[in-house]
């Protein structure tokens, strides 16, 4: 483990810690007094002052003591951004800032999660490792000009299997981190074909994402990872790649997404704390989490926790969001298995209404990938829906647990499921409670 990886684990531990007694809401309010976004000096450098290099400007606010790094109106072209610290990414109204779709562009390699697994891959597109109060704001468009001609046919589907893309070294990864083999050894970028995030802020402090809308993402779109104070506010996400999940704060405390729009290829928000046997030997929780006032159009979940959860998570707040596509599969959705192992505990959702939902409202899979075919199981426990309105629905629970792991405790309560096509599916569940819930019309108690 790194000297800047233990002191990221020391600062996580030095945390409060919270009894059982202040759990639940009164929880999140504790939860956000301590959430504060960055604030920086106010002094810019617009780019047109540095070769039109948002490489150079970011260089020079920084060395000035930070800053703003201003991208005016206009279409603007550039490779990776690293981003240091105090330094702000602000992207005026009519500014597009577009990065380059040659992979030699987010080289040299650094240090990353792909898929939850630690390895030398491309840089994410924004990237910043070790840094303090960082952003990316203003009124516009990041664009990461992928399609199926860049990047997303990495991901060896939409006609490509059997052209270039991630498959081998996917797995040569997956290998690698079951043997141990340290991360800085594990070399990928040219020819390996793993696609880079879109924004990811890597053992950051004091992190605020607002206003910005985010097109063509390669993959990810926004990955705090080992972050500690995040906000991603007012941001608005449309991409439908492969793998186009909107936000997945990984391994990350005190966070707070609140009035964004997600459209995506993927899960809408995502939660994960790592993967496998690298997730547990890192083991840093995803906890204290605020999903608050956000409106969800197409994706496979609404709010997903998993599959890269072996690292666990808590605490997560779900309230005053909107969704509505038949291309959205799911509300709320919990995924794990007995190989990524894990727990999911208190959870919170309350005042969510639905149009319509593809498949089941409430969806916790044990039986998701792999299954039951590992020596982790998972736990889920304390889940609490209160206040969820959905119009349209293949069914309202489709919960799958193990005879060994079952899923501990969920209550649904003043609730009401307009029309649900399907009966639910119930597997290995204990502590089910259903207080004043109506089904198609119906009373269940």
């Amino acid at each position: 483990m790194s000297v800047t990886r233990r002191r990221f684990t020391a600062a996580l531990a030095a945390l409060p810690l919270f009894s059982a007694d202040s759990k639940g809401w009164a929880l999140r309010d504790q939860i956000l007094a301590r959430i504060k976004a960055p604030v920086f000096p106010k002094k810019d450098f617009v780019i047109t002052k540095y070769g039109n290099s948002v490489t150079q400007a970011v260089e020079a606010c920084a060395k000035a003591g930070g800053g703003r790094v201003v991208v005016p109106a206009g279409e603007w072209l550039t490779g990776a951004v690293h981003l240091k610290s105090n330094v702000n990414l602000y992207l005026a109204k009519g500014a597009t800032l577009k990065f380059d779709t040659d992979p030699k562009k987010y080289l040299p390699l650094v240090l990353t999660r792909w898929e939850g697994l630690e390895c030398m891959n491309y840089s994410p597109l924004i990237y910043a490792r070790g840094q303090k109060n960082i952003a990316v704001t203003g009124e516009g468009t990041l664009d990461g000009q992928a399609d199926n001609q860049h990047w997303w046919m990495w991901k060896g589907s939409r006609g490509n299997a059997s052209g270039p893309n991630q498959n081998k070294a996917r797995l040569a990864l997956a290998e690698m981190a079951e043997r141990d083999v340290p991360a800085k050894d594990r070399v990928f970028g040219e020819g390996s074909n793993l696609r880079p995030n879109f924004i990811q802020p890597f053992e950051c402090q004091n992190v605020l994402i607002e206003g910005v809308t985010i097109v063509g993402s390669p993959m990810w779109e926004i990955h705090p990872l080992h972050c500690r104070n995040v906000i991603v506010r007012g941001v608005k996400i449309n991409s439908h790649g492969p793998n186009n999940d909107g936000c997945d704060p990984e391994s990350c405390t005190d966070v707070l997404i609140e009035n964004c729009q997600f459209d995506t290829g993927d899960d809408c928000i995502a939660i994960k704390s790592g993967r496998n046997r690298d997730g547990r030997r890192i083991n840093v929780p995803s906890e204290n989490i605020i999903v608050r006032n956000c409106d969800m159009k197409d994706g496979h979940g609404g709010v997903t926790i998993g599959s890269e959860i072996s690292g666990g998570c808590r605490n997560v707040f779900i309230e005053d969001c909107r969704m509505d596509s038949p291309h959205l599969d799911r509300v709320l959705r919990l995924k794990t298995n007995s190989v990524r192992g894990g727990f999911i505990e208190d959870i919170y959702l309350r005042n969510v209404t639905v149009g319509q939902v593809a498949g089941g409202a409430i969806d916790i899979d044990l039986t998701y990938e792999e299954g039951d075919k590992g020596k982790f199981p998972p736990v889920i426990r304390s889940i609490h829906v209160e206040k969820l309105t959905v119009k349209k629905m293949r069914s309202v629970l489709y919960l799958r647990g193990y005879a060994s792991a079952p899923i501990k405790d969920l209550t649904v309560k003043d609730s009401v499921f307009e029309v649900a096509t399907k009966p639910d599916t119930l597997e290995h569940v204990e502590g089910l409670k259903l207080t004043n819930v109506q089904v198609n019309g119906k009373a269940l108690q």
